[in-house]
């Protein structure tokens, strides 16, 4: 017997890219492993997945418009939180106004890996109440020099209630985030933005570790105060470490 998803009838999976060719495809199979494993648990739910190509001059949208049932959307803002808002608003154009609660929209970056229950975990979240999950994010180890791994792993520790914010791992109602007034269009720190105001409206929500993604180890990045530009300060004398937001359960 499959689990039950009452509260979550459609799952929409939205990606920003800008020239992300090397890294997308991968992404986009995870995400696809994602998917096969969220239909054999919860056969009743639909699936959709957009990537919002932001400026890219590469062959991002060539490898996109390729892709089996993914949707391509394309911009020129050159900003993480316009793109995000962009796939958002696709969603909403497509979504009834009255299914808002009932779908669910998750999150990443293209230079992540998702694993196979990143889906289904969250669903399984959201038929408890949740209307925001707040996932984990880890560089690959294969990007990093192990010393600048270790530097990385002694500034952070990844459980349930944690305190850190990505927008590589994030799932929410639509609901909810429509009622916030949705992503702003800001050139970094839009999902930590979105969370602030979806923890001040009381959105019942959870920080967990069991969604934990990978994301390149890259020490630049495309948003100036991203997951990159952070790594690329564990390298200096005197870089900060630690959470952007303080999470709980």
């Amino acid at each position: 017997m499959t689990p039950s998803a009452s509260a979550i009838d459609a799952v929409h999976v939205v990606v920003p890219a800008r020239n992300e060719e090397q890294l997308l495809p991968r992404c986009l199979d995870s995400i696809e492993v994602a998917g096969s494993e969220l239909k054999t648990q919860y056969p009743e739910v639909t699936l959709s997945v957009c990537v919002v190509l932001d400026g890219c001059t590469d062959r991002s949208e060539r490898l996109v418009r390729r892709r089996a049932g993914v949707r391509g959307l394309t911009i020129d803002s050159c900003s993480a939180g316009a793109a995000r808002r962009h796939g958002l608003d696709d969603v909403a154009r497509r979504t009834l106004r009255w299914s808002r609660r009932t779908t669910w929209v998750a999150n990443t970056d293209a230079d992540t890996l998702v694993p196979p229950h990143w889906l289904t975990r969250q669903v399984a979240l959201a038929t408890t109440g949740l209307q925001l999950v707040v996932g984990t994010v880890v560089p690959d180890a294969a990007d990093l020099d192990a010393s600048l791994l270790s530097e990385w792993w002694a500034r952070h520790e990844l459980g349930e209630g944690h305190p850190y914010v990505h927008g590589a791992n994030l799932g929410f109602t639509l609901g909810a985030y429509l009622s916030v007034g949705g992503y702003r269009a800001l050139p970094e720190h839009e999902d930590v933005s979105l969370v602030r105001a979806l923890r001040d409206a009381h959105v019942p929500w959870c920080a967990t570790d069991t969604t934990r993604v990978v994301t390149s180890g890259r020490q630049i990045g495309r948003a100036p105060g991203g997951f990159a530009r952070y790594l690329h300060r564990l390298t200096s004398p005197g870089a900060l470490g630690g959470a952007v937001v303080t999470g709980g359960a």
